[in-house]
């Protein structure tokens, strides 16, 4: 939990002490109150008549803020504050590390003083919006609860739980500053080589993942927090990431209309601040090839507000991603002038700012895009900023921070439905519940001695051994079974170890085997040209599974942390559980699963080889009450 010390006071006062003068109402503290449908039109109004055509234009642009790198008298603290005055943006994008490593503790609560100074020194009120996807993170920045991915929340079939997480990361994210989350993934994730969207989807079943936006908007309104339903009209059915290149989205329209609509509907009809456009090509909605989501006219305005009948903010995704960027290599300012033509009212993170505020400008300044059109989108942001009641209070109260952050019911909550989740896919009864043997400390074991390990081996395939992927899951296994064998494998170590492991698995006589896939661009860039597909296994460590399985497959508990379509590479798993997710949270689920501890509630709600994803009917609307932690 983040506490204001001594040293964050004095900040606060130097921080004020260098703010330049505002009138004394943006000095009250922002408001956490529940999203209503009404707002003070007449500030909007107002303030949009007050603007110049350059202000207007920035109020369209939303730019990075690396929370890593921002700190008091930093680079990135210049670079926003030249962003403020110079191109008068209208918003923030938070990012940070997933793993947390170069985030250091005591930066929590200066980031907070930070963005403070910031919506100081902005004309008007900025909008912060971050990518809470489990909740705000990081959370080791701070000290927020922690929930699974999304695809875990299908698993768990409650729509409590995801009314439960909209609610709790909207307090938690207005407490620290944050108004606005691009979350809901709306996407149908139909196609297991996805390598993007996977697990950050709710399943593969249509009606099970609108009734799951639907309660997380639902929730995360009352917290007082602007939602996004992403990535319009659907990105789940594409073996490409947008990231890295243009994908296609290959459906008639039929399926699209029947499979990628209807969440999009649902999250319409709950009241849906924002819609994030995918840079994919739907060619049966649009044939133009030079035209991917973002661009298109006939997908945004036609499709989006017209035919859908959606009036919010439409918002791109990020404009420097290869998907968009390709498109438009030669004149990346282009991109944001055809995006507002389509329909796009926030221009989220271009890749060269300077160059897109100027193209708009010039738009807007020869009549290629309308005065009309610009004030349309402007006065839709403004009216979000009074929606949120930052006209009134802008600032955050830190006093606030220590008792609204990480409280234990809500830790238990992310706990609880992380638990809840855990599914077992196969099991030939011959293995599961482990239990228990050893009675001294144990530790990580190298590879090379592994193999004298008489106990449970643990093998942690993941895409690093640095990173965080199965450190909780060591020790929690360690906690109940001091004397496992631990090996950390990765690509680039495996052809290395894979001896020594296979050794240690001959002595071992239960092996439990933590695969680590989660779909992120990081993991695209790096791994995808090595792999089956990016929603893979690198080949390296895929084939040392495969070794492993043909030694060992009776006594091998495969534990799929994150995707669950690793079965699908496998056939030859016979105990086979999954979490959906690689949180801390959910690895202590997964040491709970394996040794008996709690049952096996979840079930899959996507399309294996070998399990079809269960009827929409499965969802519950079980209300959760006085949660406490197990």
């Amino acid at each position: 939990m983040v506490k204001p010390s001594r040293i964050g006071l004095a900040l606060v006062l130097c921080l004020q002490l260098a703010a330049p003068g505002f009138p004394q109402e943006k000095d009250k503290p922002a408001s956490d109150r529940p999203i209503s449908n009404s707002q003070n039109k007449d500030w909007a109004e107002t303030a949009l008549d007050g603007l110049t055509v350059e202000e207007k234009v920035g109020q369209l642009f939303m730019a990075r803020l690396r929370v890593e790198y921002l700190q008091n008298r930093s680079a990135e603290l210049w670079r926003l504050r030249t962003y403020i005055r110079k191109y008068h943006i209208g918003a923030l994008a938070m990012s940070a590390p997933r793993s947390g490593r170069l985030l250091r503790h005591d930066h929590g609560l200066e980031t907070v003083l930070l963005l403070n100074q910031l919506q100081r020194e902005s004309k008007l009120p900025l909008l912060v919006a971050g990518d809470f996807e489990q909740g705000v993170l990081p959370a080791r920045l701070f000290g927020t609860t922690v929930f699974p991915h999304a695809m875990a929340f299908g698993a768990a079939g409650n729509i409590a739980y995801a009314e439960a997480f909209g609610r709790i990361t909207a307090q938690e994210g207005r407490a620290l500053g944050v108004q606005w989350n691009l979350f809901p993934v709306a996407d149908v994730n139909s196609n297991p080589a996805n390598p993007i969207i996977g697990t950050r989807a709710f399943g593969a079943d249509p009606k099970q993942v609108g009734d799951l936006v639907a309660a997380y908007i639902r929730g995360a309104r009352a917290g007082g927090m602007l939602t996004t339903a992403k990535h319009f009209p659907g990105h789940g059915n594409t073996a490409t990431d947008s990231h890295l290149a243009v994908p296609t989205v290959e459906e008639d329209l039929k399926t699209l209309y029947a499979v990628d609509l209807p969440p999009f509907r649902k999250a319409i009809e709950a009241g849906v601040d924002a819609i994030m456009t995918a840079h994919v090509r739907v060619p049966t909605l649009d044939p133009d090839p030079n035209h991917v989501a973002t661009t298109s006219p006939v997908i945004v305005t036609d499709l989006l507000k017209k035919q859908l009948g959606f009036k919010g903010l439409v918002v791109a995704d990020a404009l420097d991603m290869a998907g968009l960027g390709r498109v438009y290599a030669t004149n990346p300012g282009r991109a944001a002038v055809d995006a507002v033509k389509a329909g796009i009212d926030v221009l989220t993170m271009p890749a060269n700012l300077d160059a897109s505020y100027r193209a708009v400008l010039d738009a807007v300044q020869t009549g290629e895009i309308s005065q009309a059109r610009l004030d349309a989108s402007v006065l839709k942001i403004l009216e979000a900023k009074s929606l949120l009641g930052l006209d009134k209070a802008r600032l955050v109260e830190t006093d606030a921070i220590p008792w609204t952050v990480g409280k234990p019911e809500n830790a238990a909550m992310g706990q609880r439905i992380s638990d809840d989740a855990v599914s077992l896919v196969r099991d030939n009864g011959k293995l599961l519940p482990l239990h228990p043997a050893g009675s001294e400390a144990g530790a990580v074991v190298p590879a090379k001695h592994a193999r004298r390990a008489r106990h449970l081996l643990l093998i942690v395939l993941c895409d690093n051994v640095r990173a965080e992927d199965g450190r909780v899951l060591a020790h929690q296994i360690r906690v109940r079974e001091p004397n496992a064998g631990v090996v950390f494998v990765d690509p680039r170590e495996a052809p290395k170890l894979s001896e020594d492991v296979l050794k240690a698995v001959d002595y071992a006589p239960e092996i439990v085997v933590g695969v680590y896939i989660v779909p992120s661009a990081a993991r695209s860039m790096k791994l995808g040209r090595v792999s089956k597909r990016p929603a893979s296994l690198p080949d390296s460590t895929s084939e040392l599974l495969d070794k492993i399985l043909d030694r060992a497959s009776e006594r091998t508990v495969v534990l799929a942390m994150g995707s669950p379509y690793l079965s699908d590479d496998f056939p030859g798993i016979q105990n086979y559980i999954c979490t959906f997710s690689n949180v801390t949270v959910s690895e202590i689920s997964a040491a709970k699963a394996l040794f008996g501890e709690i049952p096996f509630h979840g079930h899959v709600p996507v399309n294996l080889s070998s399990v079809r994803v269960q009827a929409p009917q499965s969802i519950h609307s079980a209300q959760v009450v006085n949660v406490k932690p197990r």
